[in-house]
């Protein structure tokens, strides 16, 4: 497959000015995305993306680049088929080649619930227009030869629900490519600028405080994932997320064994090989809160169990590195994205362990909140309020296994 050539500088590092017309916090997958959409379909490039470490550094060098859109409720299924189709012409859009393989996505069911609640999540994606299949074990081992079928097992495998059109891209090279598109429509990337605090007059911020110094803010947009309630806190706003490491790891490099994307939640582990051949593994959040990028050994041995025992040829493959990212998860496992308290401040969060697969979606959606300050029909839903009105979204069925 061909690897991009990386020329000297992919973006301009420029120091911060006196003021913007909006200063997006975060520089990872979201934030560089909505400042795509605000240049590209909007035309506001008078943008900052203020980045505490180094760009895309967080989450979106630390998931493991899963990408779906077969959610069970329609609001879910709206914003994540949005992102499905943006990501399948992104890598032209962007003019930078991020590896996305559609290779699909199976959801292993393991008990007769399963097989009840898989069945329905197929026929409310197709109902929404969301390519879905049920496949039986056999149709299971015709997808994916190497899982194991048997029926003398622990949990045997009943049957699976497949997104063909599902996948994988390659994380860095997906900020990378948003970034120097942003940056090249007159965007101000600016790394190491730690916000830690905010200026406000009345219901409105007119500047954010950081380590850079002062930086006055016409609309000010939260993409920080997994900090988000460290600048929540600061304004005063009391939002419904709880931060969790979220482990993962990688075996050595192996020859190509594995050919689409495998998902359990009985077994709990998902495994996908990536572009160079190593096996990537994720599984849940650690139980605890906290803002450590780590988490407890005993979820990583776990995780590799239930690996060995989905796929018995990996039981002498060797663990190459593990790493974690921090998520940040609302009861009713859907994301956060719109309008604040604050009359120029927009929210992204709540994205849990589905965040990645939504970067272009979200990314064009919170671009037209900010710079219509409406929400986009397809963010509409994903209220702060519905938290008080109780017009919940709850995808803990969907989004199940962490991915």
């Amino acid at each position: 497959m061909q690897q991009p050539e990386h020329p000297g500088h992919l973006w301009r590092n420029p120091d911060p000015k006196p003021s913007y017309d909006v200063v997006i916090v975060g520089g990872g997958g979201h934030g560089l995305a909505t400042a795509h959409y605000l240049a590209r379909n909007h035309g506001i490039t008078n943008v900052a993306v203020l980045e505490r470490g180094w760009l895309a550094g967080g989450n979106m060098a630390r998931n493991t680049t899963l990408i779906r859109s077969n959610y069970l409720w329609d609001e879910s299924a709206g914003i994540y088929e949005h992102s499905l189709k943006l990501w399948e012409t992104l890598e032209e859009e962007l003019g930078y080649p991020i590896l996305f393989s559609q290779r699909g996505v199976l959801n292993l069911a393991h008990t007769e619930q399963d097989v009840r609640d898989s069945v329905r999540r197929v026929e409310a994606n197709r109902l929404n227009g969301i390519d879905a299949q049920w496949l039986d074990p056999k149709q299971v081992a015709e997808v994916c030869p190497i899982v194991n079928t048997s029926q003398d097992i622990r949990y045997p495998v009943l049957g699976a629900t497949f997104q063909p059109r599902g996948g994988i891209a390659k994380h860095d090279y997906v900020a990378w490519g948003f970034a120097r598109r942003a940056s090249e429509a007159g965007v101000d990337i600016i790394q190491n600028c730690e916000v830690t605090g905010f200026v406000t007059d009345g219901g409105r911020v007119t500047a954010v405080e950081t380590s850079l110094g002062r930086i006055g803010a016409g609309t000010v947009a939260l993409c920080a994932a997994g900090h988000t309630s460290t600048l929540t806190d600061q304004l005063g706003i009391p939002v419904p997320v709880q931060s969790h490491p979220l482990q993962a790891l990688v075996s050595e490099l192996l020859e190509p064994v594995h050919p689409t994307v495998v998902m359990s939640n009985a077994v709990h582990v998902y495994v996908s090989q990536a572009h160079k051949g190593e096996l990537v593994m994720g599984a849940g959040v650690d139980s605890y809160n906290g803002y450590g990028q780590r988490g407890a050994f005993h979820i990583i041995e776990r995780q590799m169990a239930a690996a060995v025992e989905l796929f018995p040829i990996f039981g002498r493959a060797r663990l190459l590195r593990t790493w974690g990212g921090i998520v940040d998860v609302t009861p009713d496992a859907s994301p956060i994205v719109g309008a604040t308290p604050f009359d120029n401040v927009y929210l992204n969060c709540g994205w849990g362990t589905g965040g990645f697969k939504a970067t272009p979606g979200v990314g064009w959606c919170m671009a037209h909140t900010v710079a219509t300050g409406r929400p986009h029909g397809i963010n509409a839903p994903f209220t702060l309020d519905r938290f008080v009105t109780g017009a919940l979204i709850d995808e803990h069925g969907a989004a199940a296994v962490a991915h």
